[in-house]
């Protein structure tokens, strides 16, 4: 399936043709397949974003891409690869992806955040694509929803940039808006 890739640094899109790359982009219906459990992909996503095809990195960012289209979470919270003929189960050893870039416009309750994936998506956060924070061992750890169930782990840059800007607006709690809606990153709810 042809697809349009955006540009590998989203510093120099506004907001406006970030959301209009999201809208364009197809995705697979992989909601609506069913096929038959056919066994393990043999593939693994670790907990940095990188894809493992029996032990070895998928060195092809394309490849990638759109295995990436393909990838559903059940509702066991598993994750796998489905096609409309074959259904294989893929280890993700955190989130399916990893945010690793920030575009912000505007301040308060009318910012917008968008983020770019590793596999070169655009999320634009919002009531569908909410922040979350988990505390654990080593600290608060982002996620950001993607699709289906599908998460991305915010780099730790990108979520220091986050908290940065939190503080630079004197947020009380601390956190941002996004497409109208507020996100603690401290943790709270």
């Amino acid at each position: 399936m042809p697809e349009s890739v955006p540009p590998a640094d989203i510093a120099g899109l506004s907001l406006t043709e970030i959301a209009t790359l999201v809208a364009e982009r197809k995705l697979p219906p992989v909601e609506k397949w069913n096929p038959t459990h056919c066994g393990h992909s043999d593939m693994r996503i670790a907990s940095d974003g990188t894809w493992f095809h029996q032990g070895s990195p998928i060195g092809r960012p394309a490849m990638v891409r759109l295995f990436a289209t393909i990838l559903r979470r059940e509702a066991d919270g598993s994750h796998v690869l489905v096609t409309p003929v074959e259904k294989l189960t893929i280890d993700v050893e955190d989130a399916a992806f990893v945010a690793v870039e920030l575009k912000t416009e505007g301040a308060g309750e009318t910012r917008s955040m968008a983020f770019r994936l590793n596999t070169d998506e655009l999320v634009v956060a919002d009531a569908d694509h909410p922040l979350r924070i988990v505390q654990g061992e080593d600290g608060p750890r982002p996620y950001l929803a993607v699709r289906g169930g599908l998460e991305a782990l915010i780099a730790r840059p990108v979520y220091y940039e986050l908290i940065n800007l939190a503080i630079d607006e004197g947020a009380e709690p601390i956190g941002l808006w996004s497409g109208g809606r507020f996100f603690p990153l401290d943790g709270g709810e």
